[in-house]
């Protein structure tokens, strides 16, 4: 990208940088089938799911993604997630790589619930995820057209190669990697290869220890870069997301570290994970306890962290929720938040009853008004 379209890329709000990757799709050239290649370690067996850390690097780890490109990459990893049926415990997006812990639930026991009279229709819904309502009309018709003409097995084998799309870990970590690289190459008038040979992969006990550090390994990851000295701080890790209030990977985290599914706060998983990363994360230092060899926390930091019990003060948990904000977000009182949202009522669904919503992590009376997709307030 050169300085020209870059300095026209950051005049644009984000929404406007990533319309093609919000953008629902028809069906991409390559995504009817998939043979795997090298054989992978992958688990085969009567329990419910298995945990796989994932990680891709760019092409000779030269190409760099910037904090856009970064929030698309994040974007296409929860969405082909919820499309695919796996399951982000959590994640971290570097400059010139990803890690990624991700649940593969039992195949069969997913699938059930495309079963029954009203399977197929609960499938074709299901492709709304990822796929416009026009080539989803466009299916339908065709399954409708073979069964008229009593081709039952032909139409009953195109829902059958669907269905071989999901909890999928080769199949997931491609389409997001393809699907990431038509947006990257087409945002920097590029052609050619973004990624590094296949990503590597790693079989982890999905409880227990294993899973625990795994997830810390992964969150951890800028702060052994040295990019930040706090893991909260780096923007594109599970942790963060978590610690901005996002449900997904709350649940993620409470899963590595065994808590109940919603028990991020409840069950005090926020704390526990925190203290976790601050005992895992501390800087190593040579015989002479004088050089750093590996980078991470510093023993002072570990310590204040341990004695708080991994608590993050009230101003510092609003702080982290605020910076996830999209843009043209408002901040204030109720009545500031619900007199913006009267004013801008034509924006909105008319579902949506109420503008303010307040930050509960606050401990004054502050609110937001989350979203405003349409056009920014000044």
């Amino acid at each position: 990208m050169n300085s020209a379209q870059s300095s026209e890329h950051q005049l644009l709000p984000l929404e406007e940088q990533l319309v093609g990757v919000n953008a629902k799709t028809g069906l991409y050239p390559g995504a009817r089938s998939w043979s795997g290649g090298r054989r992978r370690i992958l688990g085969k067996g009567p329990l419910e799911s298995y945990c796989y850390h994932v990680m891709s690097r760019t092409c000779g780890g030269e190409v760099f993604f910037d904090e856009v490109e970064k929030e698309a990459l994040r974007r296409v990893i929860w969405r082909m997630a919820e499309f695919c049926g796996i399951k982000v415990v959590t994640y971290c997006l570097m400059g010139n790589h990803f890690h990624l812990l991700a649940e593969v639930p039992h195949r069969e026991s997913w699938l059930q619930r495309f079963e029954g009279p009203l399977g197929e229709a609960k499938l074709l819904e299901h492709l709304r995820i990822l796929y416009s309502k026009t080539y989803v009309g466009l299916l339908r018709d065709e399954l409708s057209d073979l069964r008229q003409r009593g081709l039952e097995t032909l139409a009953q084998q195109k829902v059958e190669a669907l269905k071989k799309r999901f909890c999928e870990l080769s199949l997931f970590v491609k389409e997001v990697k393809e699907r990431f690289s038509r947006w990257f190459n087409k945002r920097r008038g590029r052609r050619g290869t973004l990624w590094m040979d296949r990503f590597k992969s790693v079989l982890v006990e999905g409880k227990g220890e294993a899973l625990r550090t795994m997830a810390a390994y992964i969150d951890l990851n800028p702060v052994r870069a040295g990019l930040v000295k706090d893991p909260k701080d780096y923007r594109w890790c599970g942790y963060a997301e978590a610690l901005g209030g996002s449900r997904r990977a709350q649940r993620g985290l409470c899963k590595a570290i065994g808590k109940p599914v919603d028990g991020w706060q409840s069950a005090g998983a926020a704390e526990a994970y925190r203290g976790i990363l601050y005992a895992e994360g501390r800087e190593v230092k040579d015989a002479q306890n004088e050089k750093v060899v590996k980078r991470g926390v510093s023993v002072e930091a570990a310590r204040a962290v341990l004695a708080e019990s991994g608590k993050l003060s009230p101003a510092e948990l609003v702080r982290l929720r605020v910076r996830y904000f999209s843009d043209g977000a408002i901040l204030g009182s109720k009545a500031f938040v619900e007199g913006i949202f009267e004013a801008q009522r034509e924006q909105f669904s008319p579902k949506r009853k109420r503008g303010a919503r307040r930050i509960m992590e606050s401990d004054h009376s502050l609110y937001a008004l989350r979203q405003l997709k349409v056009k920014p307030v000044g």
